[in-house]
């Protein structure tokens, strides 16, 4: 049930920011501004929630991407983000250590409110599709196959909510820091032993320090 409704919210609020892209455009067309494109890029500081039976803890990443926005000459606006963003966590119990690497492409929709030109708050929805990831640690191969296929034990497709802040200082210059966290589950059911360790309810969460250039 919760996942319709999470899904019923994505629905309204894309259509909810579609209409308010195009309505930005409208505005900017009779303004002579236009919907800007740029980029950006920065660091991620990753983490799994309910991983306490692995003593799991933060991991340093990476983002960058491009993304489209309205004109910060209104105050509700819109943006669009399509990333590549690095997460993950480390870990540690009494027989092993290491880290946890997962590769994503994120589409983010985010609501924007500006206050002045040069502040932005950001809130919204994203998606997310496991490209691949990568454990590293110091505890040998099972010698199984299928228990060493580390991709099967995760669920490929991932969607949250994400939120924070965003500065404008000069020109087309942004600085900003949001907070991402996932509503769906890391990692597929029990079959694959993700419940003896405490990781079946595991969700990622992000938090996110980046710089860009809106043209």
């Amino acid at each position: 049930m919760r996942k319709i409704y999470l899904q019923l919210s994505l629905f309204a609020l894309l259509s909810f920011t579609v209409s308010a892209q195009k309505d930005d455009s409208t505005k900017a067309n009779k303004n002579g501004e236009t919907i800007g494109i740029g980029i950006k890029a920065g660091l991620n500081f990753s983490n799994v929630s309910n991983v306490s039976g692995i003593n799991g803890h933060s991991q340093t990443g990476f983002h960058a991407g491009l993304f489209i926005g309205g004109s910060s000459k209104h105050i509700l606006t819109s943006r669009t983000e399509l990333l590549y963003s690095q997460q993950g966590y480390a870990f540690s119990t009494d027989s092993a250590s290491g880290s946890n690497t997962l590769n994503y492409i994120m589409l983010a929709q985010l609501m924007a409110i500006n206050i002045t030109h040069f502040v932005q708050i950001q809130f919204g929805v994203q998606m997310g599709y496991l490209l691949n990831a990568k454990i590293k640690s110091d505890m040998p191969s099972t010698g199984i196959a299928s228990a060493d296929k580390i991709l099967d034990l995760y669920n490929r497709f991932d969607y949250g909510l994400a939120g924070g802040i965003e500065i404008h200082p000069i020109a087309g210059l942004l600085i900003g820091a949001r907070y991402t966290m996932s509503m769906g589950d890391l990692y597929k059911p029990s079959d694959n032993g993700s419940a003896n360790l405490g990781l079946s309810n595991s969700k990622n969460n992000v938090v996110q320090l980046f710089v860009g250039y809106r043209f």
